[in-house]
């Protein structure tokens, strides 16, 4: 159908016309002072000129500032239906907790400032090109948000509200990093299961299983409908977005048994009134951000993040917070040994062995039950200051015997008729149900750098006595999830193979979260018998037998870059001592051993199948290209600015002698 000009351009409503040109302005009077006039900066006068602009009461003015910055998406109407939606649930419902804030540092006669950096959803991306931009978002993201809170100079406190993969985990870089500021996070939640159903991260496997013929055309539509049972929070599982809030809370920047709340109720807009409360206190007590994320604090979160059996996201994501916040960068080594000493103490999705989704955690007791079992342990150090103004130990206190502790329990094993110690356990009822440490770092000559593998999600049939994990076969190479994820659909996956997907990290597709594989090996009836290698990453909810990270990546140099299909891959897990190896052991027909391995494949040259990915876009290429002078994945895929500067400044001086020894001698 054909329109002019005229058509889009018609007047639907004649009050168009009714235009003002003037208007008398706000009545009343500035507070000003006669030092502030001859002091202040121009800005901050003009500030308060805007102020009244926009509605805020002369009176009021004098009034202390606080920021309160969002990853709120979408638009909805004044009864709450939407307009436009958002990306995805998690971000969907942060306006109410921005308003709940809002009135709470008003009513104690603050100024509240609102502002907003929406963000991506990984599960929306997943097999897209949209998954290009999701870990360099995070970055970018941060530094958004450190500019809003530099832009508004008067401000006296900052509190963030965030929720999922890359919103939380930015805001926290960026809180932070506001060394002499106080800040507060506020996690966003936890969307609820359906009453029947699949949770958020099984339903994203209905494309492998209908195409597999273990799911109807039927069932997946229905299934599909239903799974997101409330319009706002994060996954019903202890994915990336769950761990961020659980490390955000361990952390010390967010108020106890706050992470997992869920959204849209009573009991999460409290947690805004709360945190509104705490920075507030903050402020008055002169208590800033480097008081709270200290190398201690970052350690107390390391070691929660085992307990509740994370996601291997925040690997990422923890050392770039100790990065803003100028304390020490984990290493692998600091991962290694807290996992060895930690116990796994929660049974949820996906790691199980009960698979209890987030909203059981947090009714159970949250991050301060976890830690009430690890103090026992002398795993904490509950010294350090957190953003109640009190210290760990304090709020441990609180928590031991506090109402709220005992009324939640009791709303659990009502609602849900499951008892608190299910969910949360004591350091001995977990051994004795045979929880372990959740992440090993597998070496090996196709990972010297190292890997890891959530490994207490593979599958207790897969292991043997002792609990080790052990798969020789021969590859099947990949050099893009779009590759691999349709030889699964279309039945040339089969059990027993070894897929190794390459190319995938940050300077091939800005490191993609390869869930459409993972969770479809996990869903399908053959999968737990297949072993995954990638230098990709994977979604916090992935399980089995998939190793990722594997560093180097194929395209920075990497051994896994060098893989062939057809070559003998040996895997070995032990589950239980956290060690494990990946080594290439030749072909079937000329075997070798690891040392021989390693020497074969520092004389290949890479697969000529791995290659950047041709939509890569250029925002990411540099974000790669960054990051990696930075100390890569490892080191969170920071932005390492001296680091930058000194490279940069390399490469300036050594084009300058290339140039000049180009040019021919002058007589």
């Amino acid at each position: 159908m054909s329109y002019s000009v005229k058509d889009l351009m018609r007047d639907s409503n004649s009050d168009i016309f009714s235009i003002r040109t003037k208007a008398l302005g706000p009545q009343g009077k500035l507070p000003l002072t006669d030092h502030m006039l001859r002091n202040e900066p121009s800005g901050n006068l003009f500030g308060l000129t805007q102020n009244v602009g926009m509605g805020w009461k002369p009176s009021k003015l004098n009034g202390k500032q606080v920021l309160l910055l969002s990853t709120q998406g979408g638009m909805k109407d004044t009864n709450g239906n939407p307009i436009a939606l958002g990306y995805h649930t998690g971000h969907w419902e942060l306006d109410l907790l921005m308003k709940e804030a809002a009135h709470e540092i008003s009513g104690a006669g603050g100024i509240p400032f609102a502002a907003y950096v929406s963000d991506p959803c990984d599960g929306r991306s997943q097999g897209t090109t949209g998954m290009f931009d999701s870990l360099p978002f995070r970055n970018d993201a941060a530094i958004v948000f450190r500019r809003l809170v530099r832009s508004l100079p008067t401000r006296k406190a900052a509190i963030g509200i965030a929720t999922c993969d890359k919103g939380l985990p930015a805001m926290m870089i960026a809180m932070a990093s506001m060394h002499d500021l106080p800040t507060v996070v506020i996690p966003g939640g936890v969307t609820l299961p359906p009453v029947y159903g699949e949770d958020a991260a099984k339903i994203q496997t209905i494309g492998a299983r209908y195409s597999n013929d273990e799911l109807s055309l039927e069932e997946a539509a229905e299934l599909g409908c239903r799974a997101c049972a409330t319009p706002g929070g994060g996954c019903q599982f202890l994915g990336t977005a769950a761990t961020a809030q659980v490390v955000s809370e361990a952390l010390g920047l967010s108020v106890p048994h706050s992470a997992l709340a869920p959204s849209g109720q009573e009991v999460w807009k409290e947690m805004a009134r709360q945190s509104a409360r705490a920075v507030i206190h903050l402020e008055e007590q002169g208590i800033t951000t480097k008081e709270i994320v200290t190398n201690a604090a970052i350690r107390n979160a390391m070691v929660v993040h085992a307990a509740f059996g994370g996601s291997t996201n925040l690997l990422l994501h923890i050392p770039a917070i100790a990065h803003a916040a100028g304390c020490d960068i984990p290493a692998v080594e600091d991962w290694i040994e807290v996992n060895k000493a930690t116990p796994r103490l929660v049974s949820v999705l996906p790691n199980g062995p009960v698979h209890h989704p987030t909203i059981r955690a947090f009714l159970a007791g949250g991050v301060p039950e976890v830690m009430l079992h690890l103090r026992s342990l002398g795993l904490l150090d509950e010294s350090v200051m957190t953003v109640t103004g009190k210290t760990l130990r304090e709020n441990l206190d609180w928590w031991e015997k506090s109402e709220r502790r005992k009324k939640m329990k009791e709303i659990l094993e009502l609602e849900d008729y499951v008892p608190a110690g299910e969910v949360i356990m004591s350091p001995s009822e977990a051994k004795k149900r045979g929880l372990h440490s959740t992440l090993t770092f597998p070496t090996g000559n196709i990972a010297p750098e190292g890997s890891i593998i959530k490994s207490t999600s593979i599958d207790p049939e897969k292991l043997d006595e002792n609990g080790v994990f052990y798969h020789k076969s021969t590859a099947k190479v990949f050099t893009s999830e779009r590759e691999a994820i349709s030889a699964i659909k279309n039945g040339e996956i089969h059990a027993g193979d070894i897929m190794v997907v390459v190319g995938c990290g940050p300077l091939g597709t800005g490191m993609e979260e390869t869930y459409q594989l993972t969770s479809a090996l996990k869903h399908l009836s053959y999968g737990k018998h297949v072993t995954l290698l990638t230098d990709a990453r994977f979604s916090g909810v992935s399980t089995g037998a998939c190793i990722g990270h594997v560093g180097p990546e194929g395209l920075a140099g990497g051994p896994i870059g060098k893989l062939r299909t057809g070559d003998l891959i040996e895997v070995s897990i032990d589950t239980q001592a956290l060690e494990g190896h990946l080594h290439f052991l030749g072909t079937l027909d000329n075997e070798a051993t690891p040392e021989e391995g390693s020497i074969i494949l520092s004389r290949r040259p890479r697969n000529a199948e791995v290659k950047p990915s041709p939509q890569l876009p250029d925002d990411t290429r540099l974000w790669a290209a960054l990051q990696s002078v930075s100390g890569g994945t490892w080191r969170g895929s920071i932005y390492d600015v001296d680091r930058i500067i000194e490279v940069l400044k390399a490469g300036e001086e050594a084009l300058k002698r290339s140039q000049q020894e180009r040019q021919p001698n002058s007589l």
